[in-house]
């Protein structure tokens, strides 16, 4: 079991409706991505943040770890928005850097700058949303969710045998790894280049036969439309749609009141 699948089951906030959950995450990620203020996703990632480690007692070194990972997408989207090219004979008003390569002007403007900053700050927001989600709500749990508001079987059947595959995926790669090494098929970077092909070909071997296993025992057990889940009872808490209520109404507030209008 990953750690992301593990802490989803066992967090403070796992006795919360995934309704209310799915709610506040989702809706908090339509809203900062429409509107695209600095201030708004700043506070959406500091209340995420917040839940998730404060609340829901998800480890803070584990939640950081999260965070690096979109961090080098993110690095090179910033790049590119960053800096700009022009030709060396061109005025650039608000320039902050510039550097001259043969006919080539290099620089940062002011409008880059403010760019890329409310880029940082929505990708932040935006993953602390989704983190918060994964973190504390369990797959089934959304599949129960998404199957009661009527979304095709079909759709929810692939989103959970893809989600089982991960897993799958993971098991074999770390098995046929570690013989390889046993082996030491890794000791110079010509054997573990070849190590790495043969690693790939016998992984997608295996998967396919996994699969094929995952087929077989299926129809055997007269398989036809849908994947049945253990559905866990909930119950919905006035408190809670009280408290997202409130969230929601103070973001617009803030909103109106500090750099936009609805």
């Amino acid at each position: 079991m990953l750690l992301i699948d593990k802490y989803a089951y066992f967090n403070k906030l796992h006795n919360v409706h995934p309704v209310e959950k799915m709610t506040l995450s989702l809706c908090l990620l339509l809203f900062v991505l429409i509107v695209k203020d600095s201030l708004l996703s700043l506070i959406t990632f500091i209340m995420m943040s917040a839940f998730t480690v404060c609340i829901a007692r998800i480890p803070l070194s584990y939640y950081l770890k999260l965070l690096i990972l979109p961090s080098f997408f993110l690095i090179s989207g910033i790049i590119t928005i960053l800096v700009s090219f022009t030709d060396g004979h061109t005025a650039i008003p608000h320039m902050i850097w510039s550097a001259h390569i043969a006919n080539w002007q290099i620089y940062i403007s002011k409008e880059s700058l403010h760019k890329a900053g409310n880029l940082v700050f929505v990708v932040l927001s935006s993953t602390s949303c989704l983190y918060f989600l994964t973190l504390t709500t369990p797959l089934t749990a959304i599949l129960d969710v998404l199957r009661k508001l009527k979304v095709p079987s079909l759709l929810i059947d692939l989103i959970a045998l893809t989600y089982r595959f991960i897993f799958v995926f993971l098991e074999e790669s770390v098995n046929i790894y570690q013989a390889q090494s046993s082996r030491l098929g890794y000791m110079t970077i010509r054997q573990g280049m070849k190590s790495l092909g043969l690693l790939i070909s016998m992984l997608f071997l295996k998967v396919f036969q996994r699969t094929t296993q995952l087929s077989i025992a299926m129809n055997s057990r007269c398989y036809k439309e849908d994947i049945l889940f253990f559905d866990q009872s909930y119950r919905c808490s006035p408190v809670n749609w009280f408290i997202i209520t409130g969230i929601f109404t103070g973001m617009i507030i803030t909103y109106v009141q500090f750099g936009g209008s609805l």
